[in-house]
């Protein structure tokens, strides 16, 4: 089994931008939040989340993403069913187990949940709410990018309802918002900070 820390190492060496970093920590939140939920392996379910895009700054097109990174984690040893997991959130690999749903389920939609928190007047995910998040669903010109249809039809797929989806992702964020510079201007408790 790849640790955590092992796992870090490998994003820290592959990856350089800050951003695409804390969406996989972000990713990695929400896999470790429904591991636990679903009494799997918060483990190996975060090590999946954190390492899904390691390899996005060296293969950046969907046809070389995941699948040119593959034999990369194998030679480091990743175990087979995370990196199948890895596989199936990009295009042509079924998805099969609970994490490999999970993680097509939450890649996405952490990115509209970073972007909504950012344009909030709090910069803060401690005050997000699903029905913040389902307001700027409905502009498709906000993060125009993220596709709503995958969202909800991985979501739908993962078997839990969208909007309860969100909310779980939004919890699972919040207790990293730190390492995420997404506390913005609150305390944990949603109260004001002193900053």
């Amino acid at each position: 089994m790849t640790t955590r820390e092992e796992a870090f190492q490998i994003v820290t060496k592959y990856v350089k931008n800050n951003g695409l970093i804390n969406h996989m920590l972000s990713v990695e939140a929400a896999m470790r939040f429904y591991a636990e939920k679903l009494n799997a392996d918060p483990e190996k379910w975060g090590v999946a989340g954190l390492l899904h895009d390691f390899d996005w700054e060296i293969h950046p097109s969907l046809e070389e993403h995941p699948s040119a990174g593959a034999p990369i984690l194998r030679e480091l040893n990743v175990p087979e069913d995370i990196v199948h997991a890895i596989l199936s959130h990009g295009e042509g690999v079924e998805r099969i187990t609970p994490m490999e749903l999970c993680l097509a389920a939450c890649d996405e939609l952490t990115g509209l949940i970073t972007a909504v928190s950012l344009v909030r007047p709090s910069r803060s995910l401690y005050d997000l709410t699903a029905s913040s998040v389902k307001k700027k669903w409905k502009d498709r010109a906000f993060a125009a990018a993220i596709n709503r249809e995958e969202i909800a039809a991985n979501t739908q797929a993962f078997g839990v309802e969208l909007w309860q989806h969100v909310d779980n992702v939004i919890l699972a964020m919040r207790k990293i918002a730190s390492q995420l510079d997404l506390e913005g201007s609150l305390l944990p408790d949603g109260s004001p900070s002193e900053k």
